[in-house]
């Protein structure tokens, strides 16, 4: 293909890294492409957590706007940013191979842990799944990329904060004595990259798809749909994580309250050939199960907080 793909991302350290990881792959299979970067709504508003903004998709907004105008040919987002529902004409074209899938905790010490101590944190399940563990711990809010949440961390008392060990590892900032926090169910799509094109331009979307790894568009697709069943986007602490092993898919999902005194979780499994539904059902089995309820306290805590 003759024509230069255009490439949309956002100006941070992280999303640029992802889209030159992106510019190298469709270089090496051929094509030309040139980098677009855009700054998104929530790259600049940080004084605000993110479900006070009440915007699905904060971050993939400003792309999707440049998509749609025909500025840029393809977006490259952080999976676990993108809305379950993709806006009209643009489509998902790639999932990149996925990457680590863990949280982990950056720290001044772990000894925090045995004690009262703060844990910062910007993300809703983040900070419910810790204070399920650790109920003594005060969590406040983080906000910003990951260079400057980094920054925060070691200016302000907090103990420590959580980071996608992803996006840590990919800009090599991920320190030596960071904690994985195996314990912690990650997002439905962490660790994941996705391409997305509009549906009309056929010769784009065809070269994005050779970026596209089978076994993470699966696992990251059931993942999404137990989020988009259980009415997740930035507005309810879920978590979710399928796994392909020996020809099954594993799969372990959860829904907590907000301040973590209670939650549900399901873990399930399927072989490779039956995931048709496999997301929705089960976070049916976690709505049935209480989250139903759960899911009502929390849009209502959610909505009187804003308000």
């Amino acid at each position: 293909m003759k024509n230069v793909i255009r490439i949309g991302t956002r100006d941070s350290e992280l999303a640029l890294w992802q889209a030159n990881t992106v510019q190298n792959k469709l270089e090496a299979l051929g094509h030309n492409t040139t980098l677009i970067p855009v700054k998104a709504t929530g790259d600049l508003v940080l004084d605000k957590p993110l479900y006070e903004l009440g915007i699905t998709g904060i971050f993939t907004k400003t792309l999707d706007v440049a998509l749609l105008k025909g500025d840029i040919d393809i977006a490259v987002h952080s999976m676990k940013d993108v809305p379950t529902v993709l806006p009209k004409g643009v489509v998902q074209a790639a999932v990149l191979e996925r990457a680590e899938t863990h949280d982990v905790l950056v720290h001044k010490g772990t000894d925090f842990l045995e004690r009262e101590g703060i844990l910062a944190t910007g993300s809703l399940r983040r900070k419910a799944q810790w204070l399920a563990k650790y109920p003594k711990h005060k969590v406040v809010d983080l906000r910003g990329n990951v260079n400057s949440r980094l920054i925060k961390l070691i200016e302000n008392d907090w103990n420590g904060a959580i980071f996608a060990q992803a996006g840590l590892e990919r800009i090599k900032l991920l320190p030596k004595d960071a904690v994985q926090l195996d314990w912690m169910i990650p997002a439905p799509a962490q660790g994941a990259m996705l391409v997305a094109g509009l549906k009309d331009n056929e010769q784009v979307i065809q070269a994005a798809s050779e970026l596209n790894d089978d076994h993470s568009a699966i696992t990251t697709q059931i993942e999404r749909e137990f989020l988009k069943t259980l009415e997740g986007g930035c507005t309810a602490p879920i978590g979710a994580l399928a796994e392909i092993k020996n020809q099954k898919v594993y799969f372990k999902g959860c829904l907590h309250a907000l301040d973590g005194s209670a939650f549900v979780e399901t873990i399930k499994e399927r072989p490779l050939t039956k995931i048709e539904g496999f997301g929705k059902s089960c976070a049916y089995e976690i709505l049935e199960s209480g989250g139903k309820q759960l899911m009502d306290e929390i849009k209502n805590e959610l909505n009187n907080s804003v308000h």
